[in-house]
Formats: structure tokens, C-alpha cells, sequence
């Protein structure tokens, strides 16, 4: 068959006897040979297992593991890092143009760090079989690819050496390496197994997940730090910080960029994390101003709270943003940034978050079809989408970041129903 356009997920588009098909591992205007690997009553997914036309896009995959049948964790090791850029921008536009009816134009920006796309992933979760040998989940399987390294992981977290050790009675395992030069390794235990932990190649501390979010320390505090700007953040256990070592302060550069903090106003934070958006936002603000975060995770709300505790005008609060704001009777907001996860917003936040009346805001996401819904869902409240940037937080795989401004349509934000 002859591939057609790219499709988010990291598939590309083709036809087949009349049939639509996804094909993984193949670049737009490719003529491959794909092999069935799914079938429903409206499509097929495919892999393409030869090339027989190749797109001067195409490289040879630097990972060995990568390709049909092996590691799913990336989508892209076949293009050139541009090409991978040129793929998610169109990816975004598709979104925008056929979810929320915008034609815009989408430039996914490299994000420092990680010029080749390989050595980047900071925090990486590996799958481990019965034996304790580590790999990475095989695409739509549960069946696992063992792995000797990984080449896209951070060179402190393959140093840690994870990967060429048994884990007798692990399901799985996540090595972190922070900015600040901290290493973790967190464990989860298969059931009602205990789980022997090998003399690691490097220091790290050893934490056994307990689910649900908790972590237990067994060495070690388990307490990371990274840096974003001038500042330091902690971070307990395996909770959520950007991936690529580049990707918080780019992200907050955008996020103040586009929110324009004033001293005196009143700024809302949902789904705050460990407060990196917040701290920059109460930096703006000042005294006179406030913010007020919002986070689900009581182990982020306490990161957070730490901090955030040199800012007394930042305040953060434990609660789904779908019943906290009211709960905690918030009516108004100069400015809103939200950075949900990847399901986004929903109809319910959407509706809300427009009744605060707001003249900014802000929307971080690495979803872009949940983003496209949301953004023609606030559309339909009288927000437009002023300004968009995408950011390549991912390489090597079809996930990308944007960052978005949307404003009152008519200037002046809408009026709330009585």
C-alpha cells in the first residue's frame, strides 16, 4: 500500500481494498508492505514490515529494540528529529482543524536537552517478567520486550544500571534521575511476593510502591529535588515532573509568557502538581496578588505546600477541580491556567472554568485531541484561542506538549449565567 498522512498516535493513514488502515512504523508517502496486526468492523492497524519506496525522511531506527513486534515505547526512531517535529505539528493542526474547526498553522518547537532525541527520558517505568528481567511493554500487549538499555532513557538513570539486573518478585520498576543529580528507584512487588533489590550500579534510593500514589522508602529518603529557573522543587517518590530535562522551565517560560502575571491579581492554578506553574505566577503577582492551586494527589499537595512555603500568596488545596471550586467558593479569577491530565478538561470543568470570567487562559496539555475538544467546548462559553505553541517534549515518540493562550472573544470575558 501507499501511506498516506500522519494520524495522532503514531500511525499514518492508508487504504487498502477500501478499507481504512493504520500503519505504525511507516512515514507519509511511503509504499510498504504492512502486515495485519488488528482487525474491527471499521478498520485495520498495521505494521509496516518492508519498505519498498522510502521517504527521505527515513532513517535507520538508532535502538535495536526498535520496529514491528518489539519495544512499544517509541514511534518515530524511523524519521529524523525534524521530520518527528514536522509529523506532530501537522498531528496538532489535524486536531485543531477537524475537533474545534481551527485552521492554524502548528510549529512543534525543540525543546533543549536532547538534540539527537536519545538520552532524555528522566523518569522511565520498565515491566518486568516473572524472572526479574526488565523491558518495555510490546505495542497494544501486554507481552514485554526485554531490554539491556534503553536509548532515549537519561544517561543518570541508565547509569543506575537497572536494566542488567534480576528483579525476583518485581511487576515493575522506575528509575529517576533529577536535575539536582538525585537517583530513585521505585518498586512495585507482584502480589503477595516480596521483592529482592540487586546491588545497584550507582547510589540511589529504593522505595516500594504501595498503590494508590504511596510510596514506602526502604533506603534513602526518597525525596527528589529538581530545578526550574532559580528555583528548587522537591519531589516525593514518583510524582509527576516533566520527563525531559529541558521541558519545566520551557513550559513555565510559555506559561507566564502567555498568562502575563500582574502584582495584585488573582490567579488560579488547577491540577498544580508540585506547584511549578504557581511559584512562577505568585513570583508575578506579588503580595498584594494571590493564587490559589488545586491538586487531586495528596503527595503533590504536599510537595507543593513545601514549595510554595516562602509565598504566603500562594495557597494550595486537596480536590478534583470538578467539585474543589466550588467547595472552596471560587467565583472569579483574573487569570486561570490549567494543565490536566490526559483525558483533559472535560464539559463539566469547561463550563466552569469559563464562569470564572477570566481575561487569560492558559492551557497546557500533552493530549492534542482532548486539548481540541476543550478549546471548541470554551469556544462555545466565548473564549478564543488567541495564541498556541507546541513544544517536542517526547522525541522518539508521537506525544508533544502545547501550551495555549485563550481570551475573552469580544475582549471583555463572558457573562456568567444567573
Amino acid at each position: 500500500m501507499t501511506v498516506g498522512p500522519v494520524a495522532h498516535g503514531g500511525w499514518c493513514v492508508a487504504r487498502h481494498e477500501g478499507r481504512v488502515v493504520f500503519v505504525r512504523h511507516a512515514l507519509p508517502g511511503e509504499r510498504v508492505i504492512a502486515a495485519v496486526t488488528e482487525e474491527t468492523t471499521r478498520f485495520l492497524r498495521a505494521d509496516a514490515v518492508e519498505i519498498l519506496e522510502a521517504s527521505p525522511d527515513r532513517v535507520v531506527p538508532p535502538c535495536p529494540y526498535a520496529g514491528p513486534g518489539r519495544c512499544g515505547g517509541c514511534d518515530w526512531q524511523h524519521a529524523t528529529p525534524q521530520a518527528q517535529r514536522e509529523l506532530k505539528s501537522q498531528v496538532v493542526a489535524e486536531q485543531l482543524q477537524r475537533l474545534a474547526g481551527l485552521d492554524r498553522k502548528v510549529v512543534v518547537e525543540e525543546v533543549p536537552g536532547a538534540p539527537d532525541g536519545l538520552g532524555w527520558r528522566t523518569r522511565v517505568q520498565f515491566a518486568a517478567l516473572p524472572g526479574g528481567e526488565l523491558g518495555f511493554r510490546k505495542h497494544r500487549s501486554h507481552d514485554v520486550q526485554v531490554v539491556d538499555a534503553c536509548l532515549i532513557a537519561h544517561p543518570e538513570v541508565e547509569a543506575v544500571g537497572a536494566e542488567v539486573h534480576a528483579w525476583p518478585g518485581a511487576a515493575g520498576i522506575e528509575v529517576i534521575a533529577s536535575s539536582s543529580g538525585d537517583r530513585a528507584v521505585v518498586v512495585t512487588p507482584r502480589p503477595r511476593r516480596s521483592v529482592t533489590v540487586p546491588d545497584l550500579d550507582a547510589p540511589a534510593s529504593v522505595l516500594l510502591d504501595q498503590g494508590k500514589g504511596r510510596t514506602v522508602p526502604r533506603r534513602g529518603s526518597g525525596v527528589l529535588h529538581e530545578q526550574a529557573g532559580d528555583r528548587e522543587f522537591r519531589v516525593a517518590g514518583s510524582g509527576f515532573w516533566q520527563v525531559h530535562p529541558g521541558a519545566a522551565e520551557t513550559l513555565l517560560d510559555a506559561v507566564l509568557a502567555y498568562a502575563a502575571p500582574e502584582p495584585g491579581e488573582w490567579a488560579l492554578d488547577l491540577y498544580c502538581g508540585v506547584g511549578l506553574f504557581a511559584a512562577g505566577l505568585a513570583e508575578a503577582v506579588g503580595p498584594e496578588g494571590a493564587v490559589f492551586g488545586l491538586e487531586s494527589e495528596a503527595s503533590a499537595v504536599r510537595d507543593a505546600r513545601a514549595n510554595l512555603r516562602d509565598l504566603p500568596q500562594a495557597r494550595v488545596e486537596r480536590g478534583r477541580v470538578e467539585e474543589a471550586l466550588d467547595r472552596f467558593q471560587i467565583e472569579r479569577a483574573d487569570l486561570v491556567v490549567v494543565d490536566p491530565p490526559r483525558a483533559g478538561l472535560g464539559r463539566d470543568v469547561v463550563d466552569r472554568i469559563a464562569g470564572l470570567e477570566a481575561l487569560r487562559i492558559v492551557y497546557v496539555s500533552c493530549d492534542p485531541a482532548t486539548f481540541a475538544r476543550d478549546v471548541k467546548w470554551l469556544g462555545e462559553r466565548g473564549y478564543a484561542l488567541t495564541d498556541l505553541r507546541a513544544f517536542d517534549a517526547f522525541p522518539m515518540t508521537h506525544h508533544v506538549e502545547v501550551v495555549a493562550l485563550l481570551s475573552p472573544a469580544g475582549g471583555t470575558p463572558p457573562a456568567t449565567s444567573p
